[in-house]
């Protein structure tokens, strides 16, 4: 057996199959989905967004030094 590939049945198993080989009655070949820690991401979010921000700030700087912007 191989997870998620591969695994021995029996014939019997078939026949409760009605004998059908379709390999996802055999097999779960699902992945399993990442949890996402929803605190986490809008704390990361909030703190890229601040570092934009910033960012932001000094490039406005340097625009208004060359004449750009007001």
């Amino acid at each position: 057996d191989v997870e998620k590939y591969s695994r021995v049945v029996t014939l019997e198993e078939i026949k409760e199959n009605d004998y059908n080989l379709n390999i996802a009655r055999y097999i779960d070949t699902t992945e399993e989905e990442e949890e996402i820690d929803v605190a986490e991401a809008l704390r990361q979010l909030r703190q890229l967004e601040q570092e934009r921000d910033e960012i932001e700030k000094v490039m406005y700087g340097y625009l208004k030094e060359v004449g750009y912007g007001g």
